[in-house]
């Protein structure tokens, strides 16, 4: 637990489908602070990418695209988080399979995550900040006061990323999701730069049989 005089931080780290954005969300609500969504920044980046017609391999220009780019995460009253990146409202966007295929391709680039930590750093505002991602207890925010890695089986992460994206009107296939989290499991935790694994100090908790609320009571719980 951080001894320093900054503000608290709760970080939320796990595998996509995993339920830390919705989580973080009602758990930023709940407390009244902050909330930082890193998958959006890497998904931001990459969806800009896309619209600048940049190559994820062409890591100079992402790590340009990155030093200017403004990405801001609002949380309403309905727990639903809004994404402006460049002052463009692209929450939906960044949710698509295409946009989440090119953000894990360009996650490992260490010169693109060095760009992008100070962004997230900067998040850290009183009264405290509500952070998920995949190595926001390990890298940014190491010490944070408290960290909770949430898991899921890969089939029940595919699911609920099935129902997300035909409750919004996309059209997708399971068996495609499911080989996709599968593959993207195996780069994010294999990765050489922060891969994703549960800090030392983390509470795992496995959400597969739980409801959103019993899953925000535990966390809840531990927090208190």
């Amino acid at each position: 637990m951080s001894t320093s005089n900054l503000p608290p931080v709760l970080a939320l780290d796990g595998p996509s489908g995993s339920g830390k954005g919705t989580i973080g969300q009602i758990c930023s609500l709940r407390f009244g602070w902050h909330y930082l969504d890193s998958g959006a920044i890497y998904r931001g980046l990459a969806w800009l990418a896309g619209d600048q017609n940049v190559s994820p391999e062409d890591v100079p220009a992402l790590v340009d695209l990155a030093d200017n780019m403004e990405l801001v995460c609002h949380v309403r009253e309905d727990d639903v988080a809004m994404v402006e990146v460049n002052g463009h409202v692209v929450t939906d966007e960044l949710r698509t399979e295409e946009t989440g295929e090119i953000a894990s391709k360009i996650a490992p680039l260490q010169e693109v995550r060095a760009s992008l930590l100070a962004m997230q750093r900067r998040c850290r505002k009183a009264p405290g900040l509500v952070a998920d991602g995949r190595d926001m207890g390990t890298v940014v925010f190491p010490d944070a006061d408290f960290k909770v890695f949430l898991t899921a089986s890969a089939e029940i992460r595919a699911q609920r990323r099935f129902d997300q994206l035909k409750s919004k009107g996309f059209d997708v296939n399971l068996a495609r999701l499911l080989e996709s989290i599968q593959a993207r499991d195996v780069r994010d935790s294999s990765r050489a730069v922060s891969p994703l694994k549960p800090a030392d100090d983390a509470y795992v908790l496995d959400t597969s049989d739980l409801t959103i609320d019993e899953v925000v009571t535990r966390i809840l719980d531990h927090v208190n």
